[in-house]
């Protein structure tokens, strides 16, 4: 059975790529994947925040008015507890791609074009292979526009794609009014891949404490819905490499995920709740859902339930409304 795919133009053994999470920290962890049939990795994020400030000058910055707003100064975390500045991410980066054999993606999150976009050259030089900006911004100014919001994105790509060489891919959370016509310009600006989609984590309150607390909730299977629907529409539309990010945690997950188009599946809650060697299992399971279906390869079933391909295109769209409401009665 041919499960290989390309994503980016990395070739891959399989489809299964752990997205970045704290798992990707630690160099056993990134061992483990690998021995248990990670076709590439997606590396823990270096922060915008952690390079452009010393920790007492942020700590100045959030804590300056913090008796005018203590309850929302609460929300912004603490930088002391991200193990890794900039120097060791990159030397973590070193030692990654020493220690395995598979792609090793590197991942920036940041929300502006500053100077910190300078350590994608640095990401580079450190063996990447390739780099995944993950943009988490939420607009809250009333005054910018969402042309200005969709701008940030793209000045954002150009930058980066100024000073590297190697694939770059875009993760994007599901906040735009066009995401097909994001994604064009996305592509057009350079982007190699899109990973659909980024969960924007939701603080939740301490009524006892009353402070505003982070809260994470990892994904469930159902998450995997709103990728779904989004690859589906735009496999056959973008030329870019698609990566399913949200909710994929059984070879189930997986393969509904590359029908409608996805070159790559990526988990990180999975793994987090049944350990690295959760990949391994469902691998096996593709397989043998493949073979009992009388696929010969990934690449013969990826796109077969796109939206181009589907009897009824219509189910990814508003004409299916009224039918899922109805079925509720």
């Amino acid at each position: 059975m041919d499960l290989s795919t390309t994503y980016m133009g990395l070739k891959l053994k399989n489809p299964l790529v752990p997205s970045s999470s704290p798992l990707m920290a630690k160099l056993d962890s990134v061992r483990a994947m690998e021995d248990a049939g990670a076709a590439a990795v997606v590396l823990h994020s270096l922060f915008e925040e952690q390079i452009r400030h010393e920790q007492n000058e942020l700590d100045h910055y959030l804590s300056r008015n913090a008796e005018s707003y203590q309850e929302a100064m609460t929300y912004f975390p603490d930088l002391g507890h991200y193990k890794l500045g900039p120097d060791e991410y990159l030397e973590h980066i070193r030692k990654v791609k020493a220690a395995v054999k598979i792609p090793v993606i590197a991942s920036l999150n940041g929300v502006t074009t500053g100077g910190w976009i300078e350590y994608a050259k640095k990401m580079e030089a450190a063996g990447a292979d390739a780099l995944e900006l993950n943009v988490y911004f939420i607009a809250t100014d009333v005054a910018e526009t969402g042309a200005k919001v969709e701008e940030r994105y793209l000045d954002i790509l150009k930058a980066v794609k100024k000073t590297v060489k190697i694939p770059v891919a875009m993760k994007l959370g599901p906040f735009f009014s066009s995401i097909p016509n994001m994604a064009v310009r996305l592509q057009e600006a350079g982007v190699a891949g899109l990973v659909l989609f980024n969960r924007f984590y939701q603080p939740d309150i301490d009524l006892e404490a009353r402070e505003v607390v982070p809260n994470v909730i990892l994904s469930n299977s159902s998450s995997s819905r709103l990728p779904m629907r989004w690859i589906a529409i735009l496999f056959g539309k973008v030329k870019c490499s698609l990566g399913a990010s949200s909710g994929i945690h059984t070879f189930e997950d997986a393969i509904k995920l590359l029908m409608v188009g996805a070159d790559i599946t990526m988990m990180t809650s999975a793994l987090m709740k049944h350990g690295v060697w959760h990949l391994a299992s469902v691998r096996e399971a593709m397989g043998a859902w493949l073979e009992k279906h009388e696929y010969q390869s990934v690449a013969e079933l990826k796109g077969s339930l796109s939206q181009r391909s589907c009897a009824e295109p219509a189910v990814f769209e508003r004409a299916n409304y009224m039918k899922a409401l109805a079925s509720l009665g």
